[in-house]
């Protein structure tokens, strides 16, 4: 899982991606690729138990959630 954590945190504009560099940037690569692993898991097993197919949130989804912006206007809507 850490072989494929690294790939996906080399992959462009993806949610992994992001979530790699944000985390490597405080705790370093190795605890990165860590966490992407278990979100990866984390995913695959709600996926499995759902019966749902993947949808990436995008490299953007970090941005977006702290957007007040973008917050307001779900609040709004």
């Amino acid at each position: 899982m850490i072989e494929a954590a690294r790939a996906a945190a080399r992959s462009r504009g993806t949610y992994y991606s992001a979530q790699y560099a944000r985390i490597a940037k405080r705790r370093g690569p190795n605890r990165a690729a860590v966490a992407v692993a278990h979100s990866m898991l984390d995913t695959i097993w709600h996926l499995l138990t759902n019966g749902t197919l993947y949808v990436d949130p995008g490299a953007d989804y970090f941005d977006r959630r702290r957007d007040p912006a973008i917050q307001a206007k779900k609040l709004a809507s």
